[in-house]
C-alpha cells in the first residue's frame, strides 16, 4: 500500500442518529474504492463495519469502526460511529482524532435529537461539518422539509451543494450546483451519467450556485475581491473558499445520496477528497502542558492511542494516530503515560475487520498494531527524549448505573479483570467499587449500553452475571442541638474498660459563631474551648470537634480516640447507615479510671454518646438531587413533563433550542434509576438527556419514614 504524506491525508468522523445509514454508507464507500467486490448489508450481517458478534446479534453498530478509502490519490481515514445515544462515547473519540465530521440525516426524519447532540459536540470541539441527507429514496423522504429543519436548527451557514430532482422512491437524479451538472443513476446506482442541467432547472441551479459562490468568497479576502470584480469564481476557487469556510465553521455544505443504492456516494467521496481540509490545514493539537505539536513527518515521533478492542481470533488491537513524525514498523517507543518501553513490531492500515501491513505511516495518519505489552486507551508513546502527552478526548458523564455481580461469588476477581479490560475498549463504561454502598457499580450511557456489556460478558466470556439497583448514597444530618452522655464500663477479670463521655452536638453551617453555651431544660452549659479540630469529610460536608473539658476530666491523650468514635458514626449514620455530614461536637465533660481507662473505652463511649445525641437532634435524611436537561421533539413534551413530575421532579424551565424543546428540572437520583429506558419508550428513542449532580436536599417526611423502616428491618434480619 502507498505511504501517504501528511498533506494527502484527511481524517473524517462519520456521524448521525440511529438508522441514518452510516454503516451502509461506509460499505458503499469502500466498495467504490475497490476494497471489497460486493457490498454487504446489515440484514445479511456481512458488512465490513459491524463485524463483532454483539453487533450481528442486535443488528446495529455498537463500536466505532476505522476504515480507509484511497480515492483520487488521497487517503480518507473514516471512523464510522454508532448512532444510538447509548454509544455516544465513540463519537467523542472519533472527533478527538479526526479533523471533521460528516453528519448523516435520515431524509424521512430530518433533524433529530441525536443530530442536535452530535452537532453540539462538533461545535464544542470546533470541528468542521458536512451534512449528508441520506435515504433520499425512502418512502416518506422529503428533502425540502429536511432542509428547512436544518436551517432552523443550524442557521444560514447551511449551504446546498446538491439538490434532488425528486424525493422518495423516484429519487435517481440530482443537480450539483458546485459543478453545475446533472447526475443520474440507473436502478442499481453506481457510476452516474453526468449531463448538462435541464433548461427547466437552470434558474434554480444558478441561484443556488450564486449563493454557494458568495458563501465561498466570504472566507478569503482575495476570493472576495475577485468575486466583486467578476461576479463569480472558478470551481477550484470555490473549493478553496469552501475548505477555508469549513475550517472556521462558517459554512456547512449539504449533499444528498442514497447509500443503500450507491447513488451519490462516488460524488460524495470526490467532494470529500477535493474540499475537506487536510490534516496539515487544521489547527495543531496541544499536549497536556499546552505545547502545540504540528503534524510534520520530519518532527519527533509521537503516537496517541485512542481505541482498544478485543477482536475475534486476534486478541487486543490498539488503534492510534501518528501525531508527529514518521512511524515505521519495528519502532521502539517510550510510554509517556504509564512508563516502560514498547516495540510496534507490526503496523497496519485498517478497513473494518480487514488489516493490511504497512512499513510506515506519516504524521496525521491512523493505523493499528497488536501484541503491545502495556498500552491503554489514552496513552501517548514517543521516541526517546520526548515526553509529550495528549489528553484531548473528554467523555460524557454516565447516565445509567447498575450494581453488578457474578452469579457465582468465586468469580468476583475474574469479573473485575473483565470489566477493567472492557473499560479500555469503551471508556464510557465506568467501573467503581463503592466503599460507601458496598457494591461494584458499572455506569454507562443507557440501559442498552449496559445490556450490551452484559451480553458480551455472558456470551464472549461465558461468565453469568446479574444486575441490581444501585443503592442511593443518602446523607444524614441533624437540625437542632442535643446533649447526651455515655459510660462504657466492662469488667471481666484483670484490667477492665472504662470511659465516660459527655457531649453536645448541633448542625454546622459555614461561618457560624464559635460555641459558648447551651441550655437544655433547666440546665445551662457554659463552654470554654481548649482545642478545635475541623475535619473535611471526603463525602462532602464537615465534622467539627471542640475539646471543652475542664479540670482534667478527660486526659488530652484520649481525645483522638473519642474523635475516632465520632467518625465511626459519621461513616455509618445512626438512621440508615449512610454517611453523616455537617455536625459539630462539643466534648465538655467525662470521667476516667486510673487503671481501666484506655483508647478503646473512650472510642466506644464517644461513639455511643454521639449516636444517642444524634437521635435526639431531630435528624434528617438528605438525598442527592441532579440537574437534568431533556432534549425532545415538541410533540412529546407533554408526556416527558408528566413523567418527570411523577418522579418528584421540580421543573425549572423550558425553552426551544434549534427546533428541539429543552426541559430543565431538578430530580432526585432515586427517581432516575431507569429514566433512560422510560424516556426512550415515551418518545420512540427520539429524545436524550444529561444529568449532573446539583446538591443534597431533605427527603420528604413520608420517604424518610419508609427509609427508616427499611433500614430497621434490614438490621433485624442481619
Amino acid at each position: 500500500m502507498k505511504v501517504y504524506k501528511t498533506n494527502e491525508i484527511k481524517n473524517i468522523a462519520l456521524l448521525g442518529s440511529k438508522g441514518s445509514g452510516k454503516t451502509t454508507l461506509a460499505e458503499s464507500m469502500i466498495y467504490e474504492c475497490g476494497v471489497i467486490k460486493r457490498r454487504g448489508t446489515i440484514d445479511a450481517k456481512n458488512t465490513v463495519s459491524d463485524y463483532f458478534p454483539v453487533e450481528k446479534e442486535y443488528g446495529y453498530s455498537v463500536f466505532s469502526t476505522v476504515f480507509n478509502a484511497e480515492f483520487n490519490n488521497k487517503k480518507l481515514n473514516i471512523i464510522d460511529c454508532p448512532g444510538a445515544d447509548d454509544f455516544v462515547g465513540n463519537a467523542y473519540t472519533a472527533l478527538g482524532v479526526c479533523d471533521m465530521g460528516l453528519i448523516l440525516l435520515d431524509a424521512e426524519y430530518g433533524v433529530e435529537v441525536g443530530t442536535q447532540n452530535i452537532f453540539r459536540t462538533t461545535a464544542a470541539l470546533k470541528k468542521p461539518v458536512i451534512f449528508g441527507i441520506n435515504q433520499m429514496d425512502a418512502e416518506k423522504a422529503d428533502y425540502d422539509n429536511v432542509l428547512e429543519q436544518m436551517r432552523e436548527a443550524f442557521g444560514p451557514r447551511v449551504v446546498q451543494i446538491q439538490y434532488p430532482l425528486e424525493s422518495g422512491p423516484n429519487f435517481h437524479s440530482m443537480i450539483d450546483v458546485l459543478l453545475m451538472k446533472k447526475y443520474e443513476w440507473g436502478p442499481d446506482g453506481g457510476v452516474p451519467t453526468i449531463s448538462d442541467i435541464p433548461a427547466e432547472e437552470m434558474d434554480k441551479a444558478k441561484e443556488l450556485n450564486q449563493i454557494l459562490v458568495e458563501a465561498a468568497a466570504e472566507n478569503d479576502e482575495t476570493l472576495m475581491d475577485k468575486f466583486f470584480e467578476q461576479g463569480t469564481l472558478s470551481e477550484d476557487e470555490m473549493r478553496e473558499g469552501i475548505r477555508k469556510g469549513l475550517v472556521d465553521r462558517s459554512i456547512y455544505p449539504v449533499v444528498v445520496l442514497s447509500a443503500a443504492k450507491d447513488m451519490g456516494v462516488r460524488r460524495l467521496m470526490e467532494f470529500l477528497g477535493n474540499v475537506c481540509p487536510f490534516v496539515s490545514e487544521m489547527p495543531a493539537p496541544c499536549t497536556t502542558t499546552g505545547l502545540e505539536v504540528k503534524p510534520e513527518a520530519d518532527a519527533p515521533l509521537s503516537v496517541f492511542f485512542f481505541k482498544t478492542s478485543v477482536e475475534p481470533h486476534i486478541g487486543e488491537v490498539s488503534y492510534f494516530k501518528v501525531m508527529s513524525g514518521t512511524l515505521k514498523a519495528g519502532a521502539d517507543l517510550e510510554n509517556a503515560t504509564r512508563g516502560g518501553k514498547e516495540r510496534l513490531a507490526q503496523i497496519f492500515t485498517v478497513c473494518g475487520n480487514l488489516r493490511n501491513p504497512i512499513d510506515e505511516l506519516q504524521a496525521g495518519d491512523i493505523g493499528a498494531t497488536v501484541k503491545l505489552k502495556d498500552v491503554r486507551t489514552g496513552n501517548t508513546l514517543n521516541e526517546k527524549g520526548i515526553d509529550w502527552q495528549f489528553d484531548f478526548i473528554k467523555y460524557p458523564a454516565p447516565k445509567y448505573v447498575r450494581a453488578i455481580k457474578p452469579a457465582n461469588e468465586s468469580d468476583a476477581e475474574k469479573l473485575s479483570a473483565i470489566l477493567t479490560r472492557m473499560h479500555e475498549e469503551d471508556p464510557t463504561w465506568v467501573i467503581e467499587q463503592s466503599k460507601e454502598l458496598k457494591q461494584l457499580l458499572v455506569k454507562g450511557q443507557g440501559e442498552f449500553h449496559l445490556r450490551t456489556l452484559k451480553w458480551r460478558i455472558e456470551n464472549n466470556e461465558k461468565l453469568p452475571i446479574t444486575f441490581e439497583e444501585m443503592r442511593i448514597p443518602y446523607r444524614e444530618t441533624i437540625t437542632k442541638p442535643a446533649r447526651a452522655d455515655y459510660r462504657h464500663k466492662k469488667q471481666s477479670g484483670g484490667s477492665g474498660q472504662f470511659g465516660e463521655v459527655h457531649l453536645i452536638i448541633e448542625p454546622y453551617t459555614e461561618g457560624m459563631p464559635e460555641p459558648d453555651g447551651y441550655r437544655f431544660g433547666n440546665q445551662e452549659y457554659k463552654l470554654k474551648i481548649r482545642d478545635k479540630q475541623e475535619i473535611p469529610l471526603e463525602w462532602g460536608g464537615k465534622l467539627l470537634v471542640y475539646d471543652c473539658t475542664v479540670g482534667g476530666s478527660i486526659d488530652a491523650r484520649f481525645i483522638p480516640a473519642i474523635v475516632k468514635g465520632l467518625m465511626d458514626r459519621m461513616e455509618q449514620g445512626p438512621l440508615t447507615g449512610s454517611y453523616a455530614r455537617d455536625v459539630r461536637v462539643m466534648i465538655y465533660d467525662g470521667k476516667m479510671h486510673p487503671v481501666d481507662s484506655n483508647e478503646i473505652s473512650f472510642r466506644l463511649a464517644g461513639r455511643n454518646a454521639f449516636s444517642e445525641a444524634f437521635r435526639q437532634a431531630n435528624p434528617k435524611i438528605l438525598e442527592p438531587i441532579y440537574d437534568v436537561e431533556v432534549f425532545t421533539p415538541g410533540d412529546t413534551m407533554g408526556d416527558v413533563m408528566s413523567d418527570l413530575q411523577g418522579r418528584r421532579a421540580i421543573i425549572m424551565g423550558m425553552e426551544s433550542e434549534n427546533g428541539i424543546e429543552k426541559l430543565n428540572a431538578k430530580v432526585p437520583l432515586k427517581e432516575m434509576s431507569s429514566y433512560s429506558t422510560a424516556l426512550s419508550s415515551l418518545t420512540g428513542g427520539r429524545s436524550s438527556f444529561t444529568m449532573k449532580f446539583a446538591s443534597y436536599e431533605l427527603v420528604p417526611s413520608d420517604v424518610q419514614e419508609k427509609l427508616l423502616k427499611e433500614y430497621a428491618e434490614s438490621q433485624t434480619e442481619d
